[in-house]
């Protein structure tokens, strides 16, 4: 019995395909992937507040002697962890004589500018102004109001994860020629998965459209209640509900090898302009995110856009088994990060490709 469709979960975490069919034999998915559903899912998504937060990086890659940086919408970005560990955050740039402070080190708790030795304590200096800093225990993230441009939230819009006391993350970062709206669009495109991931995804079908399926629609009684429920400041609480009811419910099965697969229930949602989540609301994992936050980094040498692909994985399982495989968490790590840039080494050149489509005005949508 799948437990994706049934509800409830099997013994075994695995099933094996009984009838599989050919790549080029699958079930089209074109008609149902209408461009004006992905549009308007976009749309939707664009119009929910940020509060001009920004994820910079992962919070293992904040570092004691140095900082994490970051460019974001063209402006250098740093952040480092006090004497105290709390995280601080401000301007890439020297006050002094403009030197990059990602170059620089930290020492205890103080960066050092390795032009001239001007200390940052992260209190303002000689010009230098701090920046909020957000560290959620996945990620990092930092509020740049003059780049947003939106009333500022005292926190970002962050998915309701795993407890990380019982979980195992990870962090992909990936570049691509594009901009956020090209990466969440890829991201609100479900119906690609199969075709386009064959050696990760097979027997895809979409079950709910949530809003997506026509203009002001509500979400179907198929979607989970409960999925890409999302938490943040209590500004943006009216927000989140709102993307709670949008979603895209689909069920899949996770290709292991051959014919043993691991099929799930997922729902894709946006609670914020540059940030989709996946949620697994069936099957095994119950609970478990995936997120993909897209932020700017500003033009290349030839003027076009960057953009870096952020995607957070925490995973959970309350089967006896993860609570071993967590031992080997380094090991889990290192195969959830190669699984997301095998997938993003993909889906970033569809970003690309719409980006481009875009640009040049030959986009069909």
């Amino acid at each position: 019995m799948n437990p994706a469709r049934s509800g409830r979960r099997g013994r075994y975490p695995l099933s094996l395909r009984r009838n599989p069919v050919s790549w080029e034999r699958q079930r089209p998915t074109w008609r149902e992937a209408r461009p004006a559903v992905i549009a308007r899912a976009l749309k939707r998504a664009q119009a929910r507040p940020s509060g001009n937060w920004f994820v910079v990086g992962a919070t293992r890659d904040l570092r004691d002697d140095r900082p994490l940086a970051r460019t974001v919408a063209g402006a250098e970005v740093v952040v480092w962890r006090d004497a105290e560990g709390r995280p601080v955050a401000g301007p890439g740039v020297c006050p002094h004589l403009g030197a990059p402070l990602r170059d620089s080190p930290v020492r205890c708790g103080t960066l050092v500018c390795h032009w001239h030795g001007l200390s940052l304590r992260g209190g303002p200096f000689a010009g230098w102004e701090p920046l909020p800093v957000h560290d959620d225990g996945v990620l990092v993230w930092v509020r740049l109001d003059d780049v947003g441009g939106e009333p500022p939230l005292a926190e970002p819009v962050v998915p309701v994860r795993p407890a990380l006391s019982g979980a195992v993350s990870a962090v992909y970062v990936g570049v691509g020629t594009c901009e956020p709206e090209d990466v969440v669009a890829n991201r609100l495109d479900p119906w690609h998965g199969a075709w386009f991931h064959p050696y990760s995804f097979v027997d895809l079908t979409v079950v709910d459209e949530g809003a997506g399926a026509s203009a002001g629609a509500g979400v179907g009684a198929s979607a989970d209640a409960g999925a890409g429920m999302t938490a943040g400041a209590s500004a943006n609480e009216g927000a989140g509900a709102s993307a709670d009811a949008d979603g895209f419910t689909v069920d899949v099965s996770f290709r292991l090898a051959g014919r043993l697969v691991v099929p799930v229930r997922a729902v894709f949602t946006a609670p914020e302009p540059r940030t989709v989540v996946m949620r697994i609301v069936e099957g095994e994992g119950r609970g478990s995110v995936v997120e993909t936050h897209a932020t700017p980094l500003g033009p290349d040498d030839r003027g076009r856009p960057r953009t870096a692909v952020v995607e957070a994985i925490v995973a959970a399982s309350d089967r006896p088994g993860f609570v071993v495989a967590r031992t080997a968490a380094p090991l889990l790590r290192l195969v959830m990060r190669t699984a997301a840039g095998r997938l993003w080494r993909d889906d970033l050149a569809y970003a690309e490709r719409r980006w481009h489509l875009r640009s040049t005005g030959r986009f069909p949508g």
